[in-house]
């Protein structure tokens, strides 16, 4: 056995070689994995009440149940982003349910995953991780209703989550129209919050902003699917947000462009990314889709950093109507999240994305 002793201040990023969604496999990579798999070429066909699969890159999958009920069902686990244990369960159980709300869902329970070095962590480390995890379950208003875990050599932990929908609601990244304006939920730059984290750079404020948004469960997606207007959505997490609105883009057959200079940037992300503190996620996330993707002139490697950013428990990405941006915006504002913006519109195109200064 090699517990650490318990008078010993514990660094749960010191058993992992990643962490939070910038542990996701690149999108080059992964694409690679997937082609021409089973999943994605006899699936759909083989199950036609299977509403949303893989085909298309959505947060979730969504089997529809009946004409007013469809189940939407995910799982998203990672090694620890930050060293506090139940933090880590609290960005990583928020991380997993922000799935559900960018279908449209909203959950109903949720299952555990743990993986744990359990002769490294002291059982109350682990223990704190998923008490950390069930206080987001309850204020998400579910229970965390079993699971599984093994012994594992790196800290794991995320969530399966189950929630409903209405089979009409449901919000997939295929379902952009030209002419929709693009909203982010939340701020950018949690990954570059978690690379200064670990050169012990980000302020003490900045961590708490860290905390703060990683923790905000992505309920307004929940909402948002109850207005007419808004046509997609999906969570901007692990390929940044030049990643994530590609997947709207491919799949609608359309072009965004994106303003840089109004994208909501948390405190301090421009100065830390400026620096230097900048992921390796954030690298192989620009090498996979740069090549679909115009930056304006001039852009500087701290402003693409900020566009590739991988965000862990990031905000919804919302394709809607000019004539509901109101409406969105009201959702958005009463939900608590403060820092949403208009930040570009769709247009026709070939699955592009275009970003201006």
């Amino acid at each position: 056995m090699n517990l650490t002793p318990a008078n010993e201040k514990i660094r749960l990023t010191q058993f992992s070689h990643g962490g939070g969604c910038g542990c996701k496999i690149a999108p080059a990579v992964l694409e690679k994995i997937l082609a021409n798999t089973p999943f994605t070429t006899h699936v759909a066909a083989a199950f036609p009440d299977l509403m949303v699969g893989i085909e298309h890159g959505d947060d979730a999958a969504v089997y529809k149940l009946n004409e007013h009920q469809a189940v939407v069902a995910t799982t998203d686990f990672f090694m620890p982003i930050v060293d506090d244990p139940f933090e880590f369960g609290r960005i990583a159980a928020t991380n997993a349910l922000s799935d559900v709300y960018s279908m449209g869902g909203r959950p109903i329970m949720a299952l555990a995953i743990v993986g744990m070095p359990v002769d490294k962590l002291p059982h109350e480390v682990i223990r704190q991780i998923l008490a950390g995890g069930e206080a987001v379950a309850r204020a998400a208003g579910i229970p965390i209703a079993g699971g599984h875990s093994i012994d594992a050599p790196e800290p794991i932990y995320g969530l399966v989550g189950i929630g409903v929908v209405d089979p009409k609601r449901v919000k997939q990244n295929a379902d952009g129209e030209a002419g929709d304006l693009l909203i982010l939920g939340k701020g950018l730059g949690i990954g570059i919050y978690s690379a200064a984290l670990k050169k012990g750079a980000l302020s003490p404020a900045g961590y708490e902003t860290m905390i703060d948004s990683t923790t905000q469960l992505n309920t307004a997606g929940a909402e948002l699917a109850l207005i007419d207007g808004v046509h997609a959505m999906t969570d901007v997490t692990g390929f940044g947000l030049l990643g994530h609105a590609l997947e709207i883009t491919r799949a609608s057959k359309l072009d965004a462009q994106i303003e840089f200079n109004k994208l909501p940037v948390l405190p301090g992300v421009a100065e830390l990314a400026q620096a230097g503190h900048v992921t390796g996620a954030s690298l192989r996330n620009w090498a996979g889709y740069g090549h679909e993707v115009e930056l304006f002139d001039g852009v500087t490697d701290w402003q693409r950093a900020i566009l590739t950013d991988p965000q862990t428990s990031g905000g919804i990405l919302v394709s809607c109507s000019a004539d509901v941006l109101d409406q969105v915006m009201t959702v958005f504002r009463l939900q608590g999240f403060g820092r949403a913006a208009v930040i570009g519109r769709l247009a026709p195109g070939t699955g592009k994305v275009r970003v201006t200064a």
